[in-house]
């Protein structure tokens, strides 16, 4: 399965680790960093075996509130610029459509968007590209609510009929399948039980048809099955993303790099790893 993107037809076969680029002073994780350690970051995964970069200027933490498109903007595009000369996609994180053309004009290769193109003008810039990938993720609310005692009566079948209609509505416009990958939203707008549950379930969403891209990397529901602080969540982080990797997904959105390419290596090897 192929995922065309703007300057780069990214073969699925293997799986991709996609390596998160913060660039904002108050992402859960890693922000706050400035303009040149976010391009030395992106240097640092693409070494420690990174496929594609995400680069995202607003944090999108439960509880985290938005900020305008022209501070989105002033953080990512000198970290784009310098990213599009380092020969991998490039993914831009982000649901404003005024962001999102600005940085397809300047060669973005992805948009990823927690939104799923539903802002209004989101889709139409999208669809005005000749061949961008984009990423349609599952969100029950918004960031700042998302997390206020979220519920489902069957958490897979709901994300699975969204993405699925996020999907037509794509083609509707033109937007060829092999541009889209779709992303279930591991911890927007989710309780443990329903995070662990997608997990468990996750090949179901394999009968939409596209690729899946899957970020568990340091989140919260981790932390509720180790007990482990955010800055102390990388072996689960990896464990999750096996287990996600073996659930079909093709892309892993990760923050520990090395470590995720050490063990896909492994399990690889080993034959463990199955489409």
């Amino acid at each position: 399965m192929i995922w065309q993107t703007t300057r780069f037809r990214i073969a699925l076969t293997r799986p991709q680790v996609m390596g998160i680029v913060n660039i904002t002073p108050d992402s859960f994780s890693d922000g706050g960093r400035s303009v040149a350690a976010a391009i030395a970051h992106c240097e640092q995964l693409l070494a420690e075996g990174a496929d594609l970069l995400d680069l995202g200027g607003e944090s999108t933490r439960p509880g985290s509130l938005p900020v305008s498109a022209d501070e989105e903007l002033a953080r990512v595009l000198p970290v784009l610029d310098a990213a599009l000369t380092l020969g991998c996609p490039v993914s831009v994180d982000t649901n404003k459509p005024e962001v999102m053309r600005a940085v397809l004009a300047r060669g973005a290769d992805i948009v990823n968007d927690i939104n799923a193109l539903q802002a209004p003008g989101a889709l139409d810039a999208v669809a005005a590209h000749p061949s961008c990938g984009v990423c349609l993720m599952h969100m029950r609310g918004d960031p700042a609510t998302m997390q206020q005692r979220p519920q489902y009566d069957d958490v897979l079948t709901e994300v699975g009929e969204f993405l699925g209609q996020r999907v037509h509505a794509l083609r509707e416009r033109g937007i060829a399948d092999e541009r889209i990958v779709l992303d279930p939203g591991i911890g927007f707008g989710k309780s443990v039980a329903h995070n662990l549950d997608l997990l468990r379930r996750q090949r179901e969403l394999l009968a939409l048809g596209r690729p899946l891209l899957v970020g568990w990397s340091r989140k919260s529901t981790l932390g509720a099955v180790t007990g482990r602080d955010v800055s102390q969540r990388q072996s689960a982080s990896v464990a999750a993303a096996l287990a996600a990797v073996q659930g079909g997904a093709r892309v892993v959105r990760v923050h520990d790099v090395a470590a995720t390419v050490d063990a896909l290596k492994v399990w690889q090897a080993a034959g463990l790893l199955h489409g």
